[in-house]
């Protein structure tokens, strides 16, 4: 019913056309609508330099940028095409929330470059389709381990990539509100341990990279992030440092305690980088030693880690800078390296602004909106309904005068006129003159019945006034009748719709707050939507006021006309009266008396 009503806002021209998509270069017919997602390391975005390569990217949906109305529940017809519209990408969702409107999905983005826009296709609307995740295919060869850290508590971590080095242990604990999804928490005590394995092999002089997301709980002491046969990745009173065979390096200034951080260490085999949120922090020899053995995450031996760790990710390559801070901008909060654009291309239909903002409504905008609505539409039934009530009135009361003003002898009810057809008698049934004329008229007859024809006294007069007065007052309320209707119309509709908007925009910052994605795709539209409240207040309040200025300016003229004809009326009756009181008391005299009236007159 709601969404029935709300395409009556398109009387105030609202809806702005937009281009169709068509089915041509659509990925698939089955998939009803699509999304472009732009990966933006230019100047407009990260403003990143060089080769990037084959990333993996983060990208968050929320009901601010993503309508989980129109995807299937469960998000299993999300899909990833490349710029050409032709070749697929292989993802994994690592959270999806329908009820709540938020997910995040990994994509492996190919041939990345810096200084560059890259643009790719998210699809979905197809109610039927498979889930086609590939977790293990979006990571390429080169990653030796990923942790998401997105499993319940006492459950081990699992590995990401196809090879499966699966943690021998379950973080401490875990803390649902991470960074991303979940994250792993440590109490200083208590590490993940994984097991040596082949896939985990680092050979002396080898490429090497560790990246991870940090948050740290307190800064003082040396604490490790992860330990692996004497080498070490951790924090020294908050400064990020490595150590070990081959390498000793120490960052700048220290990572923010409470907060959440990207770290990352990279060697070539001959040269080592620490960066701290995509920035270089350090730089130097770091032509690693063999390491082997298990490894440790969240601390070690006499290095134990107070906080919170996510994302974590071994290479067996060194990754360049530019994937670095790509990394660290996509993964963050407001970050600008990917965007969702705002309106969703339907296949074979166009859109409008007007129809995008509609579908981003929430539950309580859609009931406020809804509730204005309804209220417009009882608001346009009750002007309609006096406007025709206001012009049978003034008609009847046109019909009714016409006859009155020829009324010479006795005066008669109205339903007793002379010579009436059919269509008068109908108009003069509405007219309000016609209901006091015949209250004066009752009352006439019942004082003439028991007094006779004397001349009317003034109390008689006043009686009859309060008579015909009483038929004003019952005739006034049916004209104010349902008016109350157009008064709250206009002074609740714009704060009902205010009150809606106020809610819709707390939700939608609350919403992008949750998501940890600030960015004006992330808010214009939830906030389009909340405003879309408050113009069905205004569209609600406006012709409901105009309506109600006009219907007051036709309620004064009848109630004036009614005033004044209760004077007529009684002056018609009191002439009337005193006519006939005189006839009587000539009718009353004698032979006698009229001769000795005609002998007065001789004289």
């Amino acid at each position: 019913m709601t969404r029935i009503l709300l395409a009556l806002l398109l009387i105030l021209g609202f809806a702005a056309p937009a281009a169709a998509a068509g089915d041509q270069g659509w990925w698939n017919k089955d998939w009803s609508y699509r999304k472009q997602v732009t990966i933006d390391s230019s100047p407009s975005g990260i403003n990143a330099t060089g080769v990037i390569g084959r990333t993996v990217v983060l990208v968050r949906l929320h009901s601010g940028n993503f309508t989980f109305t129109d995807a299937m529940p469960n998000g299993a017809d999300i899909r990833f095409v490349d710029t050409d519209n032709k070749t697929p990408l292989p993802f994994h969702i690592e959270h999806y929330d329908s009820t709540v409107g938020i997910a995040t999905a990994w994509v492996a983005v190919p041939n990345l470059n810096g200084g560059e826009k890259h643009s790719i296709w998210l699809y979905f609307g197809a109610k039927t389709a498979p889930v086609a995740q590939d977790e293990k295919g979006t990571y390429d060869p080169d990653y030796m381990a990923v942790y998401h850290f997105g499993e319940g508590p006492g459950t081990a971590s699992n590995d990401s990539t196809a090879n499966a080095n699966i943690a021998k242990s379950a973080p401490p604990g875990v803390d649902d509100a991470g960074i991303i999804g979940r994250a792993a928490r440590f109490p200083g005590q208590g590490e993940v341990q994984i097991a040596e394995s082949a896939s985990l092999a680092m050979p002396a002089a080898a490429p090497f990279s560790f990246t991870a997301w940090v948050k740290p709980a307190q800064l003082a002491g040396t604490q490790a992030i992860f330990a692996r046969g004497g080498l070490t990745i951790g924090l020294n009173a908050g400064v990020l440092f490595v150590s070990g065979p081959g390498v000793s390096l120490q960052g700048k200034a220290p990572v923010k305690q409470g907060d959440w951080n990207a770290i990352a260490f990279t060697t070539d085999g001959k040269e080592g980088h620490l960066y701290v949120n995509g920035l270089e922090q350090a730089t130097g020899p770091a032509a690693l030693g063999a390491i082997a053995g298990p490894a440790t995450l969240g601390g070690a031996a006499g290095q134990p880690f107070t906080g919170e760790l996510d994302e974590v990710r071994l290479s067996k390559t060194a990754r360049p800078a530019a994937m670095i801070q790509a990394m660290a901008d996509a993964e963050g909060k407001g970050g600008k390296l990917v965007t969702v654009t705002e309106t969703a291309e339907k296949q074979s239909s166009g859109g409008g602004v007007f129809f995008f903002v509609l579908s981003k409504l929430e539950g309580v905008d859609e009931i406020v909106v809804g509730v204005c609505l309804i209220l417009t539409a009882i608001s346009a039934f009750v002007m309609y309904n006096r406007f025709a009530y206001f012009a049978k009135c003034t008609k009847g009361n046109a019909a009714f005068m016409r006859q009155f003003r020829r009324m010479d002898g006795e005066l008669v009810p109205s339903a007793e006129i002379p010579g009436l057809d059919k269509k008068e008698a109908r108009l003069i049934k509405t007219s309000p003159l016609a209901h006091i004329y015949d209250v004066g008229i009752e009352e006439f007859n019942r004082r003439k019945a028991r007094l006779g024809n004397r001349p009317l006294s003034s109390q008689a007069i006043e009686s009859m006034r309060a008579a015909a007065s009483e038929v004003v007052v019952h005739e006034n309320h049916k004209l104010d009748q349902w008016m109350v209707i157009l008064t709250i119309a206009i002074s609740g509709g714009p704060f009902i719709g205010l009150l809606g908007t106020v809610m819709g925009v707390m939700n939608t910052f609350g919403g992008v707050a949750m998501a940890g994605d600030v960015n004006v795709n992330a808010i214009a539209p939830g906030i389009a939507a909340a405003l879309l409240a408050t113009i069905s207040g205004l569209f609600c309040a406006i012709p409901s006021l105009f309506g109600y200025n006009y219907l007051n300016s036709q309620v004064i003229p009848l109630a004036s006309d009614m005033g004044i004809f209760i004077d007529q009326l009684l002056a018609r009756i009191a002439e009337t009266q005193a006519e006939e009181a005189a006839d009587n008391a000539m009718g009353g005299f004698g032979d006698d008396d009229m001769a000795m009236m005609e002998m007065d007159d001789s004289f």
